[in-house]
């Protein structure tokens, strides 16, 4: 059985995303047989392995930090949202319906528990190491009890826990003492030490604070990580990451024509995959902006419509603040517009949405001739091809179903003029073919911009992990994380009072001091949850492998966009790596 490791955090965007890669990253490179593994993911940035099915972009570019091929092992339960109280679960890379957060955490996410836990199992038996990747803090005692994804897998692993911990947004000691002292003792016991991330200034002065936080915890410290401008990784969701991270923080490169080409993203209501213009940012003289105002378009030389998990809803968006009218002003102009996914079906004649929205007929912007019905069955494909003249490669994550009646073809979509529309998400990752793209886009905006030949996006997204690899091996205790990995965590770790608060217990509830020595009780398996479990690997998904889940009416999802998730009333409550809005 080979060894692993969990990297926690003390928050949401903590770095979890960016240590585990960076482990990843510096143990391949040291000749060993690596894996990432998330078991659960919220996120609207998803990928879709060679297999079909489809995982968080976080654990595709972890997958790839460690030079393996991703596959849904990885990443079993995914959870798409579509609303601030409901998501879309993807369990094992295919979409068995939508839950709200209530009846996700009322006791459908234990029955996940044999999924992932064969997951790991069957990664571990492949590969030297595993490195697991947390979600959001492990110290969020209201969700312990259905934990499978922080301390629920560690201790279903028996991995120790490695706690990252954000110190540019301050207060990391107290995040560290207190995320230790929420857990119970059993769950302490794995909690092997604590990992500083964006650390800007002298270590020196740091030390005291990290001797005394050994004193107060009887826990180490496994390095202190410096605050690295520009990191360009697929993370979660938010705005602050991928390498639109780098175009916010580093002075973008000179263009290699006269002029600079401006693209401007509408920064749409539940956005995924704005991991698309990542490439475009890459490119010298390309400043990429995302904009949520009609007069932030004006100075835009081409103007990109991201996807979405709600199409009618930025539709109705895009209308309700302008930029819709100002899109097909732009159209009317010449001045060109890029449609991806959702935003393809924004731009068509007509959208047919019984499965979404079920908001029935609703009419697009009519940029182009395309009409858009909804099907309960998810497209997920990694297509091959070729447009405007050179090779693509991209994947397609989509439910609508597009009718092109007209244009020009464009990949599985359509070209009118300067406006084009496409289902293929990572298109623009083809380096001939965006600079073929870039042309085209400066000669209809009359910019005299032209693409630097020699840009590598992937050559470039090489170069960011090794960064991210040289950052662990630079300034973490390697020989001290090889042994956690290897040998688990250390025997003896003390317990920090007072512990996790009795489960079930209400706010303001007296307990006696002790109560976090208690233990609290293991995660429980699939049959003793009255769900059924899994037998074993048994089919072809992933490598060969199928870690088999509860169905979706044994898990009692809404299988079907007819049925009205439960629980949209409660207050919602789910493990979020950043602001899945």
């Amino acid at each position: 059985m080979s060894g692993g490791l969990l990297v926690a955090g003390t928050t949401s965007d903590a770095g979890k995303s960016v240590v585990t890669a960076g482990i990843c990253r510096w143990l391949v490179r040291r000749g060993v047989k690596v894996a990432p593994f998330k078991a659960q993911n919220m996120s609207l940035n998803s990928f879709v392995t060679r297999e079909g099915a489809e995982i968080g972009r976080a654990q595709a570019m972890q997958a790839q930090a460690a030079r393996v091929e991703p596959t849904a092992l990885m990443n079993p339960v995914l959870l798409k949202p579509g609303s601030d109280r409901s998501s879309q679960v993807v369990l094992m890379g295919k979409p068995v319906g939508e839950m709200s957060a209530r009846g996700y955490h009322g006791g459908r996410q234990e029955a996940l528990l044999g999924t992932v836990t064969e997951c790991l199992e069957e990664l571990r038996s492949t590969y030297d190491a595993v490195i697991c990747e947390g979600a959001g803090s492990p110290a969020e005692i209201n969700l312990r009890r259905t934990d499978i994804v922080n301390m629920g897998i560690a201790r279903a692993a028996r991995f120790p826990v490695l706690v990252v911990g954000d110190i540019d947004r301050g207060g990391v000691f107290a995040s560290f003492f207190g995320t230790t002292a929420l857990l119970s003792a059993e769950d302490q016991a794995l909690v092997a030490g604590y990992l500083v991330n964006k650390f800007r200034g002298d270590v020196s002065l740091l030390e005291p604070g990290l001797d005394m936080l050994y004193g107060l915890t009887g826990r180490r410290t496994y390095g202190v990580l410096p605050y690295a401008h520009g990191l360009g990784i697929d993370e979660e969701d938010g705005l602050r990451v991928s390498l639109r991270g780098a175009v916010r923080e580093s002075v973008v490169a000179p263009p290699h024509g006269e002029d600079v080409l401006r693209v401007a993203v509408c920064a749409v209501p539940l956005m995924s995959n704005f991991t698309d213009v990542d490439a475009l940012a890459a490119e010298p003289g390309v400043v990429v902006r995302f904009v949520d105002r009609a007069e932030e378009l004006a100075d835009a030389d081409l103007v990109i419509v991201p996807g979405t998990r709600g199409t009618v809803k930025a539709l109705a968006w895009l209308r309700e603040r302008g930029l819709a009218d100002a899109l097909v002003r732009r159209a009317a102009e010449g001045r060109p517009v890029l449609g991806i996914c959702g935003g393809f079906q924004v731009l068509g004649e007509r959208i047919e949405d019984e499965v979404e929205s079920r908001a029935g007929v609703v009419d697009g912007l009519g940029l182009l001739p395309v009409r858009v019905r909804f099907d309960r069955d998810k497209t997920l494909a990694r297509p091959v091809g070729s447009a405007l003249g050179e090779p693509v490669e991209g994947y397609e994550i989509h439910h609508g179903v597009a009718d092109v009646r007209g244009g020009e073809p464009f990949l599985d979509g359509c070209r009118v003029g300067a406006v084009w529309g496409t289902h293929w998400h990572g298109s623009l990752e083809s380096d001939a073919f965006r600079r073929r793209f870039l042309v085209e886009v400066a000669r209809a905006a009359g910019r005299r911009f032209v693409p630097a030949p020699d840009t590598s996006f992937g050559v470039l997204r090489e170069e960011q992990l090794d960064r991210l690899g040289d950052l662990v091996e630079e300034h973490a205790d390697t020989d001290a994380l090889w042994r956690l990995i290897e040998g688990g965590a250390p025997a003896g770790l003390p317990f920090v009072p007072p512990g996790a608060p009795p489960l079930g217990a209400g706010a303001g509830a007296g307990a006696p001091e002790s109560r976090g020595a208690a233990p609290d009780p293991a995660p429980q398996s699939p049959e003793g949850l009255g769900f059924a479990g899994s037998a074993g690997p048994t089919g072809s998904r992933g490598q060969g492998l199928d870690c088999a889940g509860p169905t979706p009416q044994e898990l009692d999802v809404a299988g079907s966009a007819d049925a009205t998730p439960q629980g949209l009333g409660e207050a919602a409550v789910v493990h979020v790596d950043q602001e899945a809005k």
